[in-house]
C-alpha cells in the first residue's frame, strides 16, 4: 500500500500517519486540559477544606 501515490505525489501510507499523529496530539492536549481542569479543582477544595478547618477551630477557642 506504501508504494501507491495520491495526486500530490504522497504516498498513502504517510498520510495515513499524519492523520494518526494528528488525532494522537489532539487527544494528548484534551488529557491534559482535563488534568490540569482536575488539579485546580482538586487545589480549590484542599484550601476550601483548610479555611472551613481554620475557622472551626478559630470558633472553639
Amino acid at each position: 500500500m506504501a508504494n501507491y501515490k495520491n495526486q500530490n505525489g504522497k504516498s498513502v501510507a504517510e498520510d495515513v500517519k499524519n492523520t494518526a499523529g494528528s488525532a494522537f496530539e489532539t487527544a494528548h492536549n484534551a488529557l491534559e486540559t482535563t488534568e490540569n481542569i482536575a488539579m485546580k479543582t482538586v487545589d480549590a477544595a484542599t484550601d476550601a477544606a483548610k479555611k472551613v478547618t481554620e475557622n472551626m477551630k478559630n470558633k472553639t477557642r
